[in-house]
Formats: C-alpha cells, sequence, structure tokens
C-alpha cells in the first residue's frame, strides 16, 4: 500500500511516524526548513506511548507528478488546503482515498464538490500534538485517536482495511460510519474556543470563570449547533451539553493555537473557522451575532498590528 502524507506537522509527524515504524510504502511532502530537517535527520517523535525515530525518510518538496497512491492524508493548515488539492487533482493519475484532517466542515465540503468522482472521506484527529523548536514532533499526553469515514456513504472497503490493520500496530484510526456527526462535534467546540480565546486573548479558564464570556462561549456553540441542522446532522444526545462537562476537566491554561498563532504574529485560519460560520449561516439565512463579532473583532485586532 502506498500513502502520500502532505504537511509533516503534528498529526502528519505522528501518524507518519507509526506508518513508517511498521513498513509501509510512506512518502511525505514538506515545505522550507522542514524539508531540510526532514531530509538530513529524519522524523522523531516523542510521545508517553512511546518514541519512534526513523532516521531515514522518503520526502519530497512537491506532490509527486504522475504517481498513484493508494491513501492521501493531508494535514496542510486551511489556507493551504485549495492549493494543496489543485495540485492533487493535477499529479495524481488515480483515484487515492484522501482524508483531510483539516479543522471544520471546509475541507469535506470542497473536496466533495472538487473531486465528485472520489467518493469523500471525512476525518477528526483526537490529539494534542505539535512541533517544538528542535524539530520533533511532541504528543502531550496518551490521548491519540483518529476518526475517519465516509462522508456522505458509510462504507468503504479499502479504508476500513486499513484502519484494522494500523490499529494492530498501535496506531488507533477508527472507522467510523458516522463521521459526520463526530466532525459537527468537534467543530461546535473548536468554532467557540479557537474564536474566543483569540479574541479575548485569555485561556478557556479564564473565560469560564468570566460568567459574561462564558455566555459568549456558550452562545457560539449554540450557534454552530444551529447551522449544523441545515446540513442534515444529527446527534444522540445534546453537543453542547457534552462539550459543557468536558470543559470543567480541561486545563485552565489551556488555549486554541489560533491564539498562539496570533500571538506569534502568524496565518490564521479564522475564515474558515468562525469565519465559515457567519458565511454559511448568511446562506441559509439564520443568525449567528457571536460568531460575527468574533470575526470583525479579531480582524480588527490584526489591522491595529498591521
Amino acid at each position: 500500500m502506498k500513502i502520500l502524507v502532505i504537511g509533516v506537522g503534528g498529526i502528519g509527524g505522528f501518524i507518519g511516524s507509526y506508518l513508517v515504524n511498521n513498513n509501509y510504502d510512506v512518502t511525505f511532502v514538506a515545505r522550507e526548513k522542514r524539508l531540510s530537517f526532514l531530509k538530513t535527520n529524519g522524523l522523531k517523535l516523542e510521545s508517553e506511548l512511546g518514541e519512534i525515530y526513523s532516521p531515514k525518510i522518503k520526502v519530497t518538496k512537491e506532490i509527486p507528478k504522475e504517481e498513484s497512491f493508494d491513501i492521501i492524508i493531508n494535514t496542510v493548515k486551511l489556507y493551504d488546503f485549495d492549493s494543496v488539492l489543485d495540485e492533487i487533482q493535477n499529479k495524481i493519475k488515480n483515484k487515492p482515498v484522501i482524508i483531510p484532517f483539516q479543522n471544520g466542515i471546509y475541507a469535506e465540503e470542497k473536496l466533495k464538490k472538487k473531486l465528485p468522482n472520489i467518493e469523500t472521506i471525512g476525518a477528526v484527529a483526537q490529539i494534542s500534538v505539535f512541533v517544538d523548536e528542535n524539530q520533533i514532533i511532541k504528543h502531550i499526553g496518551k490521548l491519540a485517536t483518529f476518526f475517519v469515514g465516509g462522508y456522505d456513504v458509510q462504507e468503504n472497503k479499502l479504508l476500513e482495511d486499513f484502519c484494522k490493520n494500523v490499529e494492530k500496530t498501535g496506531l488507533k484510526i477508527i472507522f467510523k460510519k458516522n463521521i459526520k456527526e463526530k466532525i459537527w462535534e468537534k467543530f461546535i467546540f473548536l468554532s467557540a474556543y479557537s474564536g474566543m480565546t483569540t479574541f479575548f486573548l485569555k485561556p478557556i479558564g479564564q473565560i469560564f470563570e468570566d460568567e459574561v464570556l462564558k455566555k459568549k462561549f456558550i452562545d457560539a456553540m449554540l450557534e454552530t449547533y444551529n447551522l449544523s441542522k441545515k446540513f442534515g446532522v444529527s446527534f444522540k444526545s445534546d453537543p453542547v451539553e457534552f462539550w459543557l462537562e468536558k470543559i470543567k476537566n480541561m486545563p485552565f491554561n489551556m488555549t486554541s493555537s489560533m491564539h498562539v498563532d496570533f500571538n506569534n504574529n502568524k496565518k490564521l485560519e479564522l475564515d474558515w473557522l468562525s469565519g465559515s460560520i457567519v458565511t454559511l449561516s448568511k446562506k441559509y439565512n439564520i443568525k449567528c451575532p457571536t460568531h460575527r463579532e468574533i470575526v470583525e473583532g479579531i480582524k480588527k485586532k490584526l489591522n491595529n498590528f498591521s
């Protein structure tokens, strides 16, 4: 089985480490200093689940032209997603299974429209992982579960077989028949979490000890939940209540990657998170005043710094 991993950050590096360590035929795509480091030093993962070091990996600057892959694992940031999708369309000659590990719902919806002849796959990552200043993949805690499944269909034999085989290696990629529900469940929290922590420049603990900010956070989740109904998503239980219970056990100083990116003056995924809630709510003629406030507030901050 030939696998292409696009983006060798936290998620791409974590999954790729396990695949290479278990003799899968993996090609990585990385850019700039990450590419240079990987070519020279290989791929190193540090985790409580066990360290993995792959001194030599196949890594390239661009997606290989006129090659075929069984599975493509796409982990790039949302602002790079469209250009990478164009590259896949122009260079890959077969019809691979494309697994998009992006936040929100943009990637799956874009795949469905852009590549209608390929079954759209949905994916959700539950892991805290990043690349540190020494280019080492750091996994925090022991949670490392990945959910995948057909976005509009329930069966995909190649993907189901892949999930069963990699689970034997200790890599938990689980095939779900209700992947849309899992994607929206995460998005309901993430859209509020990324927006609120970045807009108010506070970690989640500080937000929830302030009654006004806590209410805004809940309102933001409710707006995304309301939007999910327009996509035909149904939940077995109330997802907002589910997250409110989860938040009680989250570390006080936990904050979003978008908040970190804002502090480090990096490009933000705002347009694909709260921004997409605003755009889609307008399309379906529903209100989302909290997400609109978040988008306008963060963009105002960015303009003040530019």
